[in-house]
């Protein structure tokens, strides 16, 4: 008798009720980050609260559609890993700078597009670099991902960067109450209930959040049932040399954040990432990324804190995230749902973010226990890195009188430790004074043929 082939963790696809629970969980793990985007640049520019709500379930509705692209994929388009996608907070500065010194939105979709276009074709390039990221490199990253993120679940639990109520006792409890339940249902409840302790944590904490009046669904009488994205809603796009180059600089920075991100989901699934599929993927974000200039939205990249919520629940099925990313577009076509979804407090996501992105960080020290650090710089590598990675988090000014684009690059930590981490695994693993120690870098030299990392 024919024996079935069995099917890898990431290609199962759970029961109805699984897929919709373990979606939801996704969803309420990004929403907060995928909307501040669209808050930070549409407030800077002054929009009023309905184009600021337009922009908002414009993006919605473009990070649900990218992350089906990514999650399911078609032709050479997609890594087809449970990635999230959502708006890179990478390019705020340099589109907040484009569309207040004259170009405003038109200025700031035109780049977008052309970023996102030369994203699709640098997408092959940067899938044959796949052999200068070793465990050493990628558990470097994987360990600077988690770091940085951690601020931001502090903030969410000290009630919201800029709330007037920010660092009050009662929302760290919250955010602490939230934290033990999301422990207690994942060290004492059954097997199903334990993978969506993020899920039922957020659910507890909102339910204790509206009786203390943390919060209220006032703002949900108001919004729209309906809402559909038009292309070009603010004026067809200008392509202005400057914000063009500005936006090119973004997208080699979230190119170089993604591809870390996709390497640490492939090694929590089990999926290696190939060159093949990294470019796939890399592809997927510069078409998303397009998308985001025509539908009045902004440049999309995967989603870390997403990548925390992988490996702490152990659902490894891309359809689940795909179920999120319809979800994504459901809330992107009723406002009405969206606003309920927006009315959880930030102590609420900052209690289930601190457990997600310390996961991250932890997961990083884990692929760091395959390096050998006997006899060898390997040790230098890890900490320099992490130093760099995580200057800008701990000290957000410091490069505030540096040139733009300098300040691009190296204000985003994962691309400013990713970059550290190459060139220094370069410098004391494949300088010819150190050929011998290759092997304790856990990567084969750069000028073997084989371009693969052991």
């Amino acid at each position: 008798m024919a024996t079935t082939a069995p099917v890898h963790p990431v290609d199962e696809v759970p029961p109805a009720r699984q897929l919709a629970a373990f979606g939801l969980q996704h969803v309420l793990a990004m929403y907060a980050g995928a909307v501040a985007v669209p808050l930070i640049v549409g407030g800077a520019l002054k929009l009023s609260p309905a184009d600021l709500a337009y922009l908002i379930t414009a993006d919605l509705l473009v990070c649900g559609i990218a992350t089906l692209i990514q999650c399911v994929g078609f032709w050479r388009f997609g890594v087809r890993l449970p990635i999230m996608q959502g708006c890179t907070f990478a390019a705020v500065s340099p589109m907040v700078l484009i569309g207040t010194t004259g170009g405003g939105l038109p200025a700031i979709y035109g780049s977008v597009i052309v970023a996102g276009l030369a994203i699709m074709l640098l997408a092959p390039v940067f899938g044959r670099l796949l052999r200068f990221f070793p465990p050493l490199v990628t558990g470097t990253v994987i360990l600077i991902i988690g770091l940085s993120l951690l601020p931001v679940a502090g903030n969410w639990a000290a009630g919201g960067a800029g709330a007037k109520d920010f660092g009050e006792p009662k929302n760290l409890a919250l955010a602490a109450f939230v934290l033990a339940v999301v422990i207690g249902v994942q060290r004492f409840a059954p097997a199903f209930l334990g993978r969506i302790a993020v899920l039922i944590g957020i659910g507890v904490g909102l339910a204790v959040a509206v009786l203390f009046g943390f919060t209220d669904f006032g703002g949900v009488g108001d919004a729209d049932w309906v809402g559909v994205s038009t292309p070009f809603h603010f004026g067809a796009p200008a392509f202005q040399l400057s914000a063009i180059v500005s936006m090119l600089v973004v997208a080699l920075v979230t190119m170089t954040e993604t591809t870390g991100d996709l390497i640490a989901v492939g090694e929590l699934t089990g999926r290696k990432v190939e060159p093949r599929s990294l470019a796939d993927g890399l592809r997927a974000d510069g078409l998303s990324t397009v998308l985001g200039g025509v539908f009045n939205t902004f440049p999309y990249t995967a989603y870390a804190q997403n990548v925390g919520l992988v490996g702490m629940t152990r659902v490894r099925s891309r359809w689940v995230v795909a179920a999120a990313g319809g979800i994504l577009v459901l809330l992107g076509l009723l406002p009405k749902l969206g606003a309920v979804v927006s009315a959880i407090p930030a102590p609420v996501l900052g209690g289930a973010g601190m457990m997600m992105f310390g996961t991250v960080a932890a997961s990083g020290v884990r692929t760091l226990t395959r390096v050998d650090f006997k006899g060898n710089d390997n040790l230098t590598v890890v900490a320099v890195s992490v130093a760099v990675g995580l200057l800008p988090v701990g000290v957000p000014t410091v490069y505030a009188k540096f040139p733009d684009w300098f300040q691009t690059v190296m204000n985003s930590g994962i691309s400013a430790g990713c970059l550290t981490a190459i060139v220094l695994n370069l410098l004391f693993n494949h300088t010819p004074a150190r050929a011998g120690s290759a092997a304790d870098g856990g990567e084969e030299p750069v000028e073997e043929p084989r371009g693969e990392a052991a």
